[in-house]
């Protein structure tokens, strides 16, 4: 089928395209690519904003009926702000966020374990570590979209692709067509999905990417409504302070920052056991809304934050529709784009959140994706998948080495047990130590005859027969008056350093 061809029914489309007719395919300049973006997360925007500067045409698919705009803290810095910087978004970026100066990393008890100090971040890279609320980039990179490119409460279903382009069929039964298409809609993408049905029913999906994400983390995510600071001094003007909190005795860890507008932003996050235990409690809670999150945040309120407050107190001080639970996945798959048809953010690369990177690398995918597509030789696919390949080799060795760092991050973070103390605990440490003190007993009693055994620090002596017989071994402790071969024999000195070998060679050798 070729995808250009307006309004054409199908076996595919079946009588849904006669209801919903084809839109017409775009006029292309035969240089410029029209580019069909699947969701409007962060990354899907960046791209548009991006591509809006370089003069190509796009248009993006948002499978929800309204954007919107959920999430906890973010934080940007020299990895990605000169580009923001560099779209003269500058001054609008630095009202929304603050420099970050600290973390603290605490235990559960509020005991502190370390700070670190990032404070001079700008002195030594140029750019301050600037975090907010994610909804707050969300609504502005939204606002710097025109209206007119976003389709809302249009839900991919599929891509369908050929030599002379490209089409997409929505849930309602409308099909769009372009010269590429964007998946850029999350960890469960329905373009990946898609793409990735077509090449493994030809062979051409690699095992790896045929497999499940991982998973073993849930968390809870929110942002409060503005703050009183003489009630909750954690919320600051001038600068952005973190805290993170692993907690005593249990599998949760916690993560707090002050925002601008006097707001927190929080992330708890629990490990499961194993695997199977987060696919039950997932399958259990397979249902969405307040009251599953409310379920954990009772299991929460109580653990401690810094100056006497609890995250219940930020609870209290949250729209419980703006709190989010999610479940942490992480894979980062190896085929990234076919044909004309490419993978950018989550559905390339879900990653933990633990090395706050995840937004991070969309944003980049979205930079070095609209710089290939803005040096296509041509539309052909030949030239397209020239562009693809080049943006995942630029890619996917940087993102490798941050889903390797997220998930060192986790491990250290998140789920960390500190058991407290008690009698038991003690016997135990008790039972412990005396088993190593028999077993360090028993080795001295095995090694005590060699031990015993006298280790001459003198020079050996070889005793050599005029004969040509074999040494007879003296030692030079003796006196060689001493010696039974005295008259028969001249002596030879030895170093200690040559025992082994002199022992082992001949007298004739000497």
């Amino acid at each position: 089928m070729n995808p250009h061809r307006a309004n054409e029914k199908t076996d595919e489309l079946g009588e849904t395209t006669a209801k919903y007719p084809s839109q017409l395919p775009p006029v292309s300049d035969g240089k410029n690519p029209h580019v069909l973006i699947a969701g409007a997360g962060l990354g899907g925007l960046f791209l548009a904003i991006l591509l809006d500067r370089a003069g190509i045409p796009y248009e993006i698919f948002e499978r929800m009926a309204e954007v919107k705009s959920l999430g906890s803290v973010m934080g940007l810095n020299a990895n990605i702000l000169p580009v923001f910087y560099q779209l003269g978004l500058e001054q609008e970026l630095d009202a929304l966020t603050l420099p970050n100066t600290t973390l603290q990393i605490m235990y559960g008890s509020m005991k502190k374990v370390a700070t670190l100090h990032t404070k001079n971040q700008r002195d030594l890279v140029g750019y301050d570590y600037r975090m907010f609320a994610r909804p707050k980039l969300h609504e502005f990179l939204l606002s710097k979209v025109n209206a007119d490119k976003i389709h809302l409460n249009k839900k991919v279903l599929s891509v369908i692709q050929n030599k002379d382009g490209a089409m997409i069929r929505c849930a309602d039964g409308t099909t769009y067509h372009g010269d590429i298409v964007v998946g850029a809609d999350g960890a469960y993408s329905a373009i990946r999905q898609s793409l990735y049905k077509q090449l493994q029913d030809r062979d051409l999906l690699p095992p790896s990417d045929a497999k499940e994400m991982n998973k073993g983390y849930v968390c809870l995510v929110g942002t409060t409504t503005s703050l009183d600071p003489a009630k909750f001094p954690l919320v600051r003007d001038e600068r952005s302070d973190g805290y993170q909190v692993i907690g005593d005795g249990t599998p949760y860890s916690w993560t707090i920052f002050n925002v601008p507008n006097n707001c927190v932003c929080y992330v708890v996050v629990c490990q499961y056991a194993s695997q199977a235990e987060c696919e039950d409690e997932k399958f259990r809670n397979s249902e969405w809304g307040p009251d599953r999150s409310a379920a954990m945040m009772k299991k929460v309120k109580d653990f401690k934050i810094p100056h006497g407050l609890t995250l219940g107190d930020l609870f209290d001080h949250t729209p419980h529709d703006k709190i989010s639970r999610i479940y942490l996945e992480d894979q980062l798959f190896t085929t990234w784009s076919s044909g004309r048809t490419v993978l950018i953010g989550d559905a390339a690369h879900k990653m933990l959140p633990s090395a706050g990177q995840g937004a991070v690398c969309a944003l980049q995918d979205a930079v070095v994706l609209a710089n290939c597509l803005y040096d296509l030789e041509s539309l052909s696919q030949e030239s397209i998948e020239k562009a693809m390949q080049d943006y995942k080799e630029q890619r996917y060795p940087i993102v490798k080495a941050q889903t390797d760092q997220s998930n060192i991050n986790a491990m250290i973070l998140h789920g960390q047990v500190r058991a407290k103390p008690n009698n038991a605990c003690y016997l135990l440490l008790l039972l412990l130590l005396l088993l190593l003190l028999l077993l360090l007993l028993l080795l001295l009693l095995f090694l005590l005859p060699s031990l015993i055994i006298r280790e001459f620090s003198m020079h050996l002596i070889i005793v050599i027969d005029h004969n040509g017989e074999d040494c007879a071994l003296c030692c030079s402790e003796m006196a060689p008056s001493e010696c039974q071969r005295q008259s028969h024999c001249q002596k030879r000195v030895v170093p200690t350093s040559d025992r082994i070998l002199a022992l082992g060679a001949k007298a004739r050798d000497w």
